[in-house]
Parts: C-alpha cells; sequence; structure tokens
C-alpha cells in the first residue's frame, strides 16, 4: 500500500504548538461534571452559582442588531444565591403545592406552580426534520491567507482570527437516537466574521442522494422509519429506504459512500467535511473562480468498524457527542484545515469533463489538488446544550462578499428550505437574534416587530427611502462593503422540469469510489451490503439492488449477491474506464495521536509502578489514560495511589482505541453470569483470568486495535488465544517500550494487517 502525504503547512503547524502550549487541563481525565467536588451532604449555605468547567464558554455577548456589548458572559447567565420565580421574586418553597391543608386541594391562586408547570409544558421546541441527532463546540478559524487572490471576504486574509461555533450531527435518526448508527453526518459551521455570518453547511460525504431539491422530501421519507409504525430508527437498512434509491439510481454514488466506513466515523474530531456544492468566490478585482470547499481533519479519517459500531450504539449512545466534549475538556482540541478546489469559471461549468452543477459528483483531487486557506480549532464546549446546539440556525443563503452561489438545483433549493425551516423551528423571523445565532456585524435591516423580538429599535421610519430618520439607513456600494451578487450571465432558455444530459450518469463515479477503496474497505462495503439489504423483508428490492450494483463493478455485486443467496444479474450498462482516486481511501497514512483513549489494565498487584508512569506518558503525549481493574476505588498504599477510571463491570472494548495489559487479573468477585452477562464462567475456570478481560482483549482484536502487555500481562494475551506476535500486538518487558510501539501503532488507526481480504 502506497504512503500517502498529509499536507499541513507550516502555519498551520504553529498554531498547533501554541494550542497545545495553552491546553493544560484542570482535570487530567475528562468527564467531571461540574467544577468543584460534589459534597455528600446537600450544601445549605447561600453562595452564587458556580462557574462553568474550565472547557466551556456561551455564545459570545453581542446585541441582538450584531453590538459587541462587553458585557462577561456570566451576567447572561442565573444569578443570585437565591431561588427565583421567572420575574426575581424569591421563593421559601418548591417542593410543595399551595393547598387548603397539608391533605386538601391544590389552590388555583398558585402562581410558583403555574409558572413552574407551564414553562415544563412549553420546555420543547420541533426537532429538526433532518439531522436531529447532534453536538456542537465554539472555536476560532485563521486564515493562512492563501485565499486572497480568489476572494475577497475579509476574513479570509492572512492573520485573520473568526470565532466559529460547528454542528455535527447525524440525518436520520431522531433527537434520542444513537450516535454510531450507519448514516451521513452533518457539518455544520458558522463564521462570526465582521462583514456578517457565513454558514458553510455540509456533509461528511462529498456527494449528495439527489440533484434537486424538489426530491429532498422524497429521499428523507424514504430513509426515515415507516409512517405505520415509526421504525426502525436511526438506520437505512429497511425496504423504503432501498427501494427508493434502487429506482432513483442518481442516489447510487452517494448510497456507496454511506455503505462504506464513511457512514461509521470513529470520532466528529476523525472526520471530513465537504461543502458538496460548487460556488463562486470573486476577489478584489471583480474576476470570479469555482470551488469546492473541504475540511481535512488533522487527526486523519478514521471509522469503526461494523460490529463496533453495533455494540457502541447499545454500550453508549452518546459515544460522539462524548468523546468530542472530552477531548475539548482534555486539551486535545480538534483541528480541521479548510481547503478549496479551485476551476475555472467557464460558461459551461463543466471541469475534465465533470458538470460542477451536479451535486452527485466529486472531482477527484489528483485532477484539482484541494489548496489549504486556514486552520480551524475548537477550543470551547457549549455551556447550555439547548441554547447553543439546539438554537443554533443555519442557512447556506448566509454569504459575506466574496462567496456566492452557483446554479446547482440542490443548492438553489436549499436557500429556500433553510430559511423556511428555521422560522418553523424557532417561532419566527427572529431567530437570527438569539443568542448563539447573533452576527458580530452591525445590523440596520428595517425589520420589525415578530415573535420573539429583542432588539429595542429606534426611529420612526423603518423604510427606504425615508428623510424622517435622517435617511438612515444607507445603501452601501462595493467600495463600502457592500454584498453585490455576481452577475452571471443566465442563458436564455425555455422553462422546462428537466435536467442537464450530463445528469444522467449515475454510476462511473460510483465505480470510480469503489475502485479507490483498498481490499479492506472492499470487505466493509461488501458487509454494509449484505447486511442492509439482508433486512429488507421484499425480495424484488434485493434483485433491483443487485442490478444497481452490477453497474458498480461485478465483483461488488457477486459478493453481496452471495451474501444473500441470490444470483449476481449482468451489468445492463457498459461500464466507464476510470483512474482509481487513491485520495478516496482512508487507509495508509499517519496521523497525530492526539486524544487517543487508552485502556490500561491492571489489579495493582503487579507493576503498578509500570502502570502510574504509563499513565503519565500518555497524559504527556495528549492522549487519555483511562486505568481499569476489577474494582472501582484506588489502587496501591501511600501518597501515590492510582485511580481506577472503569472496571471489567463497566468497560467495553469499544471505548478504547489502545489496551495496554499490566496484568491479568483473576476473576472478580461478581465475574458470573447471573450479575455479569458478559462474564462467561468457564472460561474464567479454564484460564485464572477474568473472563470479562478476556472478551475485551479479543474484541479489540477482532475491531483490529493495537494490544500491548508487558509483564503478567502477558498471562492475559495468551489467556485470549492471541500470539505474541500477531499484528498490532506488542509483548515487552518494560512498560514505556511497550507504550511506544503501541503510539507507532496509533498513527496508523487500526492494525490493518490483522486482516486477510478476500477480494
Amino acid at each position: 500500500m502506497s504512503e500517502k502525504k498529509n499536507p499541513v503547512s507550516a502555519a498551520a503547524d504553529k498554531v498547533v504548538e501554541k494550542v497545545r502550549e495553552a491546553a493544560r487541563p484542570a482535570n487530567e481525565i475528562p468527564g467531571a461534571p461540574s467544577p468543584e467536588a460534589a459534597s455528600v451532604e446537600e450544601p445549605t449555605e447561600a453562595r452564587e452559582p458556580l462557574p462553568p468547567t474550565h472547557d466551556q464558554r456561551g455564545p459570545d455577548t453581542y446585541s441582538p442588531t450584531g453590538q459587541d456589548t462587553a458585557v462577561p458572559q456570566s451576567q447572561v447567565a442565573q444569578d443570585g444565591a437565591y431561588l427565583t420565580t421567572a420575574q426575581g421574586a424569591r421563593l421559601y418553597d418548591t417542593d410543595h403545592s399551595l393547598k387548603a391543608g397539608p391533605r386538601g386541594p391544590v389552590l388555583l391562586q398558585d402562581h410558583h406552580l403555574r409558572e413552574k408547570i407551564t414553562h415544563f409544558d412549553h420546555e420543547r421546541i420541533p426537532e429538526r426534520v433532518v439531522h436531529a441527532r447532534g453536538a456542537a463546540a465554539h472555536g476560532v478559524f485563521r486564515a493562512y491567507g492563501a485565499a486572497v487572490g480568489i476572494s475577497k471576504a475579509a476574513f479570509l486574509a492572512e492573520g485573520v482570527e473568526t470565532p466559529v461555533f460547528v454542528r455535527f450531527s447525524t440525518v436520520l435518526g431522531s433527537r434520542g437516537s444513537a450516535d454510531t448508527v450507519r448514516d451521513t453526518r452533518g457539518f455544520a459551521t458558522k463564521f462570526y466574521t465582521d462583514e456578517g455570518v457565513f454558514d458553510l453547511v455540509g456533509n461528511n460525504i462529498p456527494v449528495f442522494f439527489i440533484q434537486d431539491a424538489i426530491k429532498f422530501p422524497d429521499v428523507i421519507h424514504a430513509g426515515k422509519p415507516h409512517p405505520d409504525r415509526e421504525i426502525p430508527q436511526a438506520q437505512s437498512a429497511h425496504d423504503t429506504f432501498w427501494d427508493f434509491v434502487t429506482l432513483h439510481t442518481e442516489a447510487t454514488h452517494h448510497t456507496l459512500w454511506n455503505m462504506s466506513d464513511r457512514g461509521i466515523p470513529r470520532s466528529y474530531r476523525m472526520m471530513e467535511g465537504f461543502g458538496i456544492h460548487t460556488f463562486r468566490l470573486v476577489n478584489a478585482e471583480g474576476s470570479t473562480t469555482l470551488v469546492k470547499f473541504h475540511w481535512k481533519p488533522k487527526l486523519g479519517v478514521h471509522s469503526q468498524v461494523w460490529e463496533e459500531a453495533q455494540i457502541t450504539a447499545g454500550m453508549d449512545p452518546d459515544f460522539h457527542r462524548r468523546d468530542l466534549a472530552d477531548a475539548i475538556e482534555a486539551g486535545a482540541f480538534p483541528q480541521w484545515e479548510l481547503g478549496v478546489q479551485t476551476f475555472p469559471d467557464t460558461e459551461d461549468q463543466m471541469f475534465e469533463g465533470i458538470d460542477l452543477l451536479d451535486p452527485t459528483k466529486i472531482v477527484p483531487e489528483e485532477l484539482a489538488p484541494v489548496r489549504p486557506i486556514g486552520l480551524m480549532t475548537l477550543n470551547a464546549n457549549p455551556s447550555n446544550f439547548f441554547a447553543e446546539t439546539e438554537q443554533v440556525a443555519f442557512h447556506v443563503g448566509h454569504l459575506v462578499p466574496g462567496i456566492d452561489v452557483t446554479d446547482d438545483p440542490l443548492l438553489q433549493g436549499r436557500l429556500f428550505s433553510y430559511l423556511d425551516t428555521q422560522i418553523s423551528r424557532l417561532g419566527g423571523p427572529n431567530f437570527g437574534q438569539l443568542p448563539i445565532n447573533r452576527t458580530h456585524a452591525p445590523v440596520n435591516d428595517t425589520l420589525r416587530d415578530g415573535m420573539h423580538q429583542t432588539a429595542v429599535h429606534r426611529g420612526v421610519a423603518p423604510y427606504r427611502p425615508n428623510s424622517l430618520d435622517g435617511g438612515c439607513p444607507f445603501l452601501a456600494g462595493a467600495d463600502t462593503g457592500a454584498y453585490i451578487e455576481v452577475p452571471a450571465e443566465v442563458p436564455a432558455a425555455r422553462k422546462v422540469r428537466d435536467a442537464a444530459a450530463s445528469f444522467d450518469d449515475h454510476f462511473s463515479q460510483a465505480r470510480l469510489f469503489w475502485l479507490s477503496m483498498t481490499p479492506t474497505e472492499r470487505e466493509h462495503i461488501v458487509a454494509a451490503y449484505t447486511f442492509e439489504l439482508g433486512k429488507c423483508w421484499e425480495q424484488a428490492v434485493k434483485e433491483r439492488a443487485l442490478r444497481v450494483l452490477a453497474n458498480i463493478d461485478a465483483d461488488l455485486c457477486t459478493q453481496v449477491a452471495a451474501g444473500l443467496g441470490l444470483p449476481a444479474p449482468e451489468a445492463s450498462i457498459p461500464q466507464a474506464p476510470v483512474a482509481p482516486s487513491p485520495a478516496l481511501s482512508q487507509l495508509g497514512q499517519e496521523w497525530p495521536v492526539d486524544g487517543r483513549i487508552i485502556g490500561i489494565v491492571t489489579d495493582g498487584a503487579d507493576d503498578l509502578d509500570g502502570v502510574r508512569e504509563v499513565r503519565r506518558t500518555v497524559l504527556d503525549a495528549g492522549m487519555v489514560p483511562l486505568v481499569i481493574a476489577p474494582a472501582g476505588g484506588t489502587l496501591g498504599p501511600g501518597d501515590d495511589p492510582v485511580t481506577v477510571q472503569r472496571t471489567l463491570t463497566t468497560a467495553r472494548s469499544v471505548e478504547f482505541d489502545a489496551i495496554l495489559l499490566a496484568g491479568a487479573p483473576a476473576p472478580a468477585a461478581d465475574a458470573y453470569g447471573a450479575r455479569d452477562a458478559k462474564a462467561d464462567d468457564s472460561a474464567a475456570v479454564a484460564t485464572g483470568v477474568d473472563p470479562r478481560l478476556l472478551l475485551m482483549i479479543t474484541e479489540a482484536f477482532r475491531h483490529g486495535k493495537a494490544i500491548g502487555a508487558w509483564g503478567a500481562g502477558a498471562n492475559a494475551l495468551e489467556s485470549a488465544g492471541l500470539p505474541a506476535n500477531s499484528a498490532g500486538v506488542v509483548s515487552g518487558e518494560a512498560a514505556p517500550a511497550v507504550l511506544e510501539a503501541v503510539a507507532g501503532l496509533l498513527r496508523g488507526h487500526r492494525a490493518w494487517d490483522r486482516f486477510t481480504p478476500a477480494l
């Protein structure tokens, strides 16, 4: 397998170094729910509200009209030591309704009861139709200056730092669904620029299911739970989805990406982002360039394996949300480079035979390299999920001078849909005045009133032209920062409901993606199609899906057909010759190990000094060590005990990127099936090792994770049946050497040599 280089600019390296120096978390192990340790007894002495934890911050304090108020964030949070009504009246009791005697009826005059219950009854707002399940973080974007020649957008000038808020999400599931389901992920970034808000609203897959926004209700209705039973939740392994995408073959390319490892990312931190559409940039001289936006994670693109994703969904449905928050709390700030592919703005808007207005197509990076233009660092968690993550409102029409749209029919429909949905979800047209959505540029829009109006406008003439308010607001020109649409020529044509002939190719780029995968990645795609189609009830849907696969690749179709027990059909169209794009593969590179979770197994009886040393080294390397033992508490006497973060009851292999074995704990007191179903009594008797540890080791091995052992830990490897010389398994005499070797394996994400693909 050929190695691919990770393009990292010198400017980015300097920013990374600066961030790491500043990132010394207050807690070595993330997850503390409060900035202060809780007391066993209920506190009774009045005190002011606690501050947020060190990793949290709220939206910057700007007014509804974009004025920097310089008000500390604490002054827009709850205040005062005493419980009050919403109007500030202090309360002496909130546990009992006002009644006519202790056993009497509740009185209608109980205003506190009415206020408390009424507010509770109205706490929820409509969840997003799509992207309902999400997580978010605050950060900063620093421009390299490399885009100045193609865009006059001020936030892209060299050295400019712009606050951002980023929301990651799944598409199909409800707010309460699991994080690790197979699905497309949203990657939406709000830039609070000095020229207004710019929203880059994309996904972790660079192509879409459809070419025209008028079909968006169809694809979502097909992917959502069936309307009669409201199942299955947060997945595409059902008849209606496959019925649609096999009848509507323009979805083929996106579906193949979704069936690849891209559909089950390891972490939001290890996920690419794409603007999907082609945008038009304009520079200071008025020259235009067509571009596609890319987010490249500094930690590399990495995914779970399918069994691991399934286990994770049951063990920790909040896995991705927790991973993002914990990494930021631990000081392992996630970073992405923003890059652009650039294309000449020609009349036909084609590039190397690829229609740039077709959102189901990519331009391979070998034809148009991604040019880095800035670095984004996420460095703070929200202080309130509802106020920030849930109420943030993105819109592809939030643009700034220097960035314009194209005639992509999917993008054109999104320009209408996003505004419409925010009005529905957030109760009216003033959603932009919510703190998380407020622009950092002055606002004088002549828009007035409406639900949830929080600005207190002055003047008597909210219209143009006027003389009563001195003519204000005035119109800007190009020389005073006006947003001016590029005066692109609109071709004279008849009104038709049709698409360009170049939109008709539904299979060549799907074949390009398939041929660009390594053998291991192809095996995962075959398994995904086999699983998803195997969950369908209708035989006709399965047969139709095989016809689609035959038009991508004969081997892919044959392998899936074998798993379904059906004959493999022949292709119905000639398969176009395509050159593979190595950039599409996730494998073959090495990446930083920041924020990786390392499980360290010990019972405290073997080499506790080695455990301490390894734990400190892991922390110093920017990773997170979690000590796993048979029971909770601390290990070792003296002033330096080792705190246990996980027990063999609570730990599962999917939580860890690598496992280090300092010992081979004997079966604990709760290692039997009636207490813990993971415990296999027969294995405990046969090996003398806790069976849950053996399960953890064999699962980690099966999922391609690095495993290291020293001293008595080698006994656990032997009991689990893993040869010491297995790929990705390190055994040695001293803890530091074992950790160094395991860290080297982590840079490649997994021990892919452990797998022997048939394809």
